[in-house]
């Protein structure tokens, strides 16, 4: 076994990656853009049509979205409240914030998810999409060379 294999073994990403490669490419690729920082994106759409872009944060527990998109996801009856979870912000700092179920969320145009909890932020605040949408798209691996996710458990999008 290679030396990168049995890193990414012992981390956990072994199992995604043999998961992904035994399953023989059967799973979807959403390309990534990498931006300032070694951030990266993906375009999504949710709810009926709503085109959006996340960051792609594997250590946020929840996908969020800023208030705007959730004006417009409730005037359409793609967002559900759930309730309130209290989250600890990057900066430590702990904050009180809704949850809400949206219907779907696609990623790339081609992976569709279904009742995704979010947390919604306030409207200046950039849009992650985290563990909440990415686990049920598991298992996944992020690349960044090419910048890509490929994510096994996707729904088709009709066409």
């Amino acid at each position: 076994m290679s030396m990168l294999l049995r890193y990414l073994w012992g981390t956990g990403l072994g199992l995604a990656w043999f998961a992904c490669a035994w399953a023989g490419g059967g799973y979807t690729t959403v390309p990534m853009s990498e931006k300032s920082l070694a951030t990266y994106y993906v375009e999504a759409s949710l709810g009926d049509s709503l085109g959006v872009e996340f960051m792609v944060d594997t250590g946020a527990g929840y996908t969020t979205i800023n208030e705007e998109t959730l004006t417009s996801l409730r005037r359409t009856g793609s967002a559900v409240y759930i309730g309130e979870l209290v989250g600890v912000m990057a900066d430590g700092s702990q904050r009180r914030l809704p949850v809400y179920r949206v219907k779907r969320l696609v990623l790339g145009g081609d992976c569709a998810l279904h009742d995704i909890e979010v947390a919604v932020f306030p409207s200046d605040t950039r849009m992650l999409l985290g563990l909440s949408a990415l686990r049920k798209a598991s298992p996944f691996v992020f690349s960044t060379d090419p910048p890509r996710l490929s994510l096994s458990n996707c729904q088709s999008v009709p066409g």
